[in-house]
């Protein structure tokens, strides 16, 4: 019913067409003798074989170091069970904290980006950094998971054709993707931006189904990797029950002329040219409504 075992077989037929892939989840005398999970962990427990879930903790859990899923057991229920969502999220909890017990500080960090990578991360508070990326993969991780940032309660539309409820933790990464699109956008003439906030969609689309070694993936890998030549900065931000706060950016590679948006300074903007420039995009909305008027006029005759 998952959408792993697509990813694992395309990339595998991907890189090693000769492949020959063994399933037993899809051969009819296993599924049918284990039609369910808690059939699988009724063989386990007979065999003596160890298996980190139980019928009251029945989740499926995929974790790295990016992220971790939950689902199955009460989880299929969409609905709120007992105490609501916080009732499901206090059994299952692993790299975030609950939000009722989420610590009141803010702390503030201090994340380097260059090239759409992550290079540096900066306590503000004792002035500590760390620069590999395993470094401050799993520091942001815990500064994160600590305030409860990076969880998510969604229903995904599963590639193979089904709805599917989960609850997502994503803490370094949440982080991080914020602090990168607060200096993408510091960074990125906004024509190209947009056509990469596009781009983004489909290469996430292409990556969920399983196609990282499509022609097509390859080429949004070129196209995005193009976009981000610019992307080179440091963001000041905070982490405070459950959210991520841009405090500021700066980057030697900015976009952003002080003076040209200033309120209290004309620069090199000349506020007459505003003029023509409305009349200019305004004429297709008097045309579109001067139709529509003739057609409404007609219709009432």
């Amino acid at each position: 019913q998952g959408n792993d075992q697509v990813r694992f077989e395309l990339t595998c037929y991907a890189l090693c067409p000769k492949i020959k892939v063994i399933a037993p989840w899809r051969m009819p005398e296993f599924y049918q003798r284990f039609p369910g999970r808690r059939e699988l962990m009724d063989y386990a427990k007979e065999h003596g074989i160890p298996v980190p879930v139980t019928p009251q903790t029945p989740w499926s859990m995929d974790e790295n170091l990016m992220h971790i899923s939950y689902e199955a057991g009460i989880l299929e229920n969409p609905k709120p069970q007992g105490r609501g969502v916080s009732c499901v999220c206090s059994l299952i909890g692993n790299f975030t904290v609950l939000c009722m017990v989420r610590r009141p500080c803010c702390l503030s960090r201090h994340v380097n980006c260059r090239r759409r990578v992550p290079v540096k991360v900066t306590n503000a508070g004792d002035g500590a950094t760390r620069c590999t990326a395993l470094e401050l993969f799993v520091y942001l991780n815990d500064i994160a998971g600590k305030h409860g940032v990076g969880r998510i309660d969604i229903v995904e539309n599963r590639f193979v054709g089904m709805k599917s409820r989960g609850i997502y933790e994503t803490p370094a990464g949440t982080i991080l993707y914020h602090a990168h699109l607060d200096i993408e956008a510091f960074t990125m003439d906004r024509e190209v931006r947009k056509i990469k906030q596009g781009l983004a969609l489909k290469f996430s689309e292409l990556v969920y189904n399983g196609f990282w070694h499509s022609p097509e993936c390859e080429f949004l890998r070129e196209c995005i990797g193009r976009s981000q030549e610019a992307v080179l900065g440091t963001v000041r931000l905070s982490v405070f029950k459950g959210q991520v706060y841009i405090l500021g950016r700066e980057s030697p590679r900015s976009l952003y002329n002080e003076e040209l948006v200033s309120m209290n300074v004309q620069g090199d903007y000349e506020p007459a040219d505003a003029t023509g420039f409305i009349n200019i995009n305004s004429l297709r909305l008097k045309e579109y409504h001067r139709l529509q008027s003739k057609v409404t006029a007609k219709q009432d005759e």
